[in-house]
């Protein structure tokens, strides 16, 4: 009989613990069939979509697709393209998912504090049976308490989103799915490739300012850093929004300057300011204690774990959003004259 909506959003941990037990019994399948999905199963591969780009991977690569979809694909004898393709379906903008599923992630992923519930009741569930952190990591690292926080949703203003929406829903068709619901689908999944996207970028820049190397380290709880694109998101066609390649983290003042025009980059990686932002510097002690040496490098630090900035972004950006008027590289020397 097929899983109801109240079978994910009532779950329970007696009816998680009894799903968990038919799960270590089963076998591994033999030839392509395979059981079907249990809602927990369902329910933690919606929510290994909050950490995972599962539209990076295809049938020849979900071997490699990060935690935990290798965990997910061991505990649930399943293949890891079969948790791919079930985060696919899941996701909203194709047509194989089944309609409750559909209509329960669009609940769970703009209601975040029932996800967090969720989430835990199945994990709580888990080591009631057995199954321990080894086998099924705290993935989202909710286990103990906490809700999910979604990351760079600054850059997601109402005007961007309503006009993103409107460019991209036709691509969107969801069969026998209300429009509502298909457009409650793209909108959580619009903001949940921008916290992917935040979480890659803030990783691959180390948790420090591109610009300055401003950091309170990669412990958890704030960072006071924007993980933003380089061709802005509203810009950006889909593939654009989620490549790490176009992003940067940075300190406020920099990131808003960067996003002002103020601040540009090279394709060499080295930082330019605007004329107006270079009058500044020489008559503004405190824009000089921002934007100029040692403060603010001559070129930015490269990432490290993650990709070099695309040199397409970076000429876009030159292009499209740096004031114009020939660009003056970072001040390195002491201002022409100092505050009155």
């Amino acid at each position: 009989m097929p899983a109801s909506t109240a079978d994910y959003l009532d779950l329970t941990t007696a009816k998680a613990a009894q799903q968990w037990r038919a799960i270590l019994e089963r076998s591994w399948p033999s030839g392509r069939n395979q059981v079907d999905y249990l809602p927990i199963e369902t329910l933690l591969c919606l929510a290994g979509m909050f950490v995972v780009e599962h539209s990076r991977y295809g049938s020849g690569s979900a071997h490699r697709a990060p935690e935990p979809v290798q965990s997910l694909a061991q505990l649930f004898k399943r293949r890891p393209t079969s948790i791919i393709a079930k985060m696919n379906n899941l996701h909203g903008s194709r047509s194989h998912g089944a309609r409750n599923d559909l209509i329960v992630g669009s609940v769970l992923r703009t209601n975040l504090q029932a996800m967090s519930h969720i989430y835990r009741v199945i994990l709580g569930a888990a080591r009631t049976v057995g199954v321990d952190r080894d086998s099924l990591p705290d993935f989202l690292g909710l286990e103990t308490g906490g809700e999910v926080e979604l990351l760079g949703q600054d850059e997601l203003d109402v005007a961007a989103l309503e006009s993103v929406v409107e460019r991209e829903i036709h691509r969107w068709v969801v069969k026998d799915v209300e429009e509502q619901v298909t457009e409650r689908l793209m909108l959580a999944s619009l903001r949940i490739g921008q916290h992917r996207f935040a979480r890659s970028v803030l990783t691959s820049w180390a948790y420090e300012c591109a610009f300055c190397g401003f950091s309170l380290g990669v412990e958890s709880g704030p960072t006071l850093l924007r993980a933003s694109h380089i061709k802005p998101w509203r810009n950006s066609d889909g593939r654009e929004r989620l490549d790490v390649a176009n992003g940067y983290a940075a300190c406020a003042a920099h990131d808003s300057a960067f996003d002002a025009g103020l601040l540009t980059v090279t394709d060499e990686l080295e930082v330019l300011v605007s004329h107006r932002l270079d009058r500044a510097i020489a008559n503004n002690a405190a824009v000089r204690t921002y934007f100029a040496e040692p403060h603010l490098k001559k070129r930015l630090h490269e990432p490290v774990q993650g990709l070099h900035p695309r040199a397409k972004y970076l000429g876009w950006h030159r292009s499209h959003v740096f004031e114009a008027g020939p660009p003056e590289p970072v001040r390195s020397n002491m201002p022409r004259r100092a505050e009155a």
